[in-house]
């Protein structure tokens, strides 16, 4: 069945408009004898009747399977004069079943300005269509200046490629039909990205869906993802808002992580910086010690790449804070070495670095020896006179040993007989 038929002398008809489009009434072709009306899509003869529904329509004599509006189920017919009927209330003329000059598109409703110039095309689609296909045709619409509204009655995948409305058949006769999906308000409150945003679809009757469309009160509106929604400006408005807003979030963000990097990577340059001078100091600090030094480690034999190892040794093992004074002729040229236990209290003289062996005679027995290995422990060893501290401290394996030494006892006189012959 389809809402238009051709007549030879007076042109087209429209079956839903009460001068059939062409300023005849509708008795002038329903149950008329002899008269012949053609089919615009595929010019089979067609008759003039009414539904059950009180739909006025025209029929095949033949249903021709090739033929698009004579195999269209009831629900596509009475949703197509739906959209019209809709479109008229709006105030707009809607045409059913136009196709455009060139034939590359036949639009199910076609609605006209006041300038009778067709600007929106609302089409039906019922039958099976992918996204590739949908967004095609609605881009032949395009190319001629028409928009276009796709209406369904169930979720498809094209339904998110292309303006569209899924909508939902009246339960009762004489009810309208509901838009379920396809239009979408934008919320957000407060206007800070602290609060909630998100698009909803609204539901509302078919009429004014239509009528604001048609008005142009609402835009198709590329959405997340690429999904396409009507909406109205203000709505498309605020969410681009909210989207100038998140990426100024994310500018301000990344400037604060680049400064914060910048400031980090001064940080980092000046502490570097910072090590190389004291590492400088340090070696100026031990060269000028080991300058200080020279004499005894002249007389120590001591090696002095390896003294600041013995030092950081003497620290280590004494657990203190230790400072080394000079040599000291009193304590057999030997090197001082104080500490103190806590930051509050004095330096005190804590030990002898290799004193002269000749000077242990009247050596403390509480005043500390240090000795660089076993080549100056056994000096000490056989000079001993009194008991001893003595650390042997390796700066070449970090180990120290504490031993207390005591003189050895002396020999023996030999027997008075043993210069004698028997």
């Amino acid at each position: 069945m389809g809402f238009t038929a051709v007549h030879a002398d007076w042109g087209r008809l429209d079956a839903s408009l009460d001068d059939l489009g062409c300023g005849r009434a509708w008795e002038d072709v329903h149950r008329v004898e002899g008269l012949h009306l053609a089919c615009p899509e595929c010019g089979g003869r067609m008759f003039a009747r009414v539904s059950s529904r009180r739909a006025r329509h025209f029929y095949h004599q033949e249903r021709p399977p090739e033929c698009e509006p004579a195999n269209e189920s009831p629900e596509h017919h009475l949703l197509k004069l739906e959209l019209a009927m809709a479109a008229r209330a709006a105030g707009f003329r809607a045409e059913l079943e136009v196709s455009s000059e060139t034939g590359n598109w036949r639009a199910e409703v076609l609605v006209f300005d006041e300038q009778r110039r067709a600007f929106m095309a609302l089409e039906a689609q019922l039958s099976p269509m992918t996204p590739e296909d949908a967004r095609m045709r609605t881009n032949r619409y395009a190319r001629d200046g028409v928009g276009v509204c796709w209406v369904g009655l169930q979720g498809r995948p094209w339904q998110r490629a292309v303006p569209s409305l899924r909508v939902e058949y009246p339960e009762e006769r004489g009810a309208g039909w509901t838009v379920r999906h396809g239009l979408a308000r934008y919320t957000w409150v407060p206007r800070t990205l602290a609060g909630k945003a998100g698009w909803t679809h609204i539901t509302c009757p078919l009429d004014d869906a239509i009528r604001w469309i048609l008005q142009g009160r609402v835009h198709p509106h590329t959405g997340p993802g690429g999904t396409v929604w009507w909406t109205a400006p203000a709505y498309a408005e605020l969410a681009a808002a909210r989207t100038r807003l998140e990426a100024d979030a994310v500018a301000a963000a990344r400037a604060r992580a680049a400064g914060q990097a910048r400031r980090s990577a001064a940080a980092h340059a000046a502490a570097a910086e910072r090590r190389l001078q004291e590492a400088l100091l340090q070696a100026q600090d031990r060269r000028a010690e080991q300058e200080r030094l020279a004499a005894f480690l002249e007389h120590a034999g001591k090696d002095a790449q390896l003294w600041p190892a013995f030092v950081q040794l003497v620290r280590t093992v004494s657990g203190k804070t230790v400072e080394y004074g000079g040599q000291s002729p009193a304590h057999g040229n030997g090197l001082l070495v104080y500490s103190r236990p806590h930051p509050s209290r004095e330096f005190r003289l804590a030990g002898v670095v290799c004193p002269d062996p000749q000077a242990l005679a009247r050596w403390p027995a509480e005043l500390t020896i240090l000795v660089p290995g076993q080549t100056w422990l056994a000096r000490i060893q056989a000079a001993t006179r009194t008991p001893l501290k003595v650390a042997v401290l390796n700066p070449t394996t970090k180990h120290c040993t504490f031993l207390r030494i005591r003189p050895r006892p002396p020999d023996p006189p030999p027997p008075p007989w043993s210069g004698h012959s028997g």
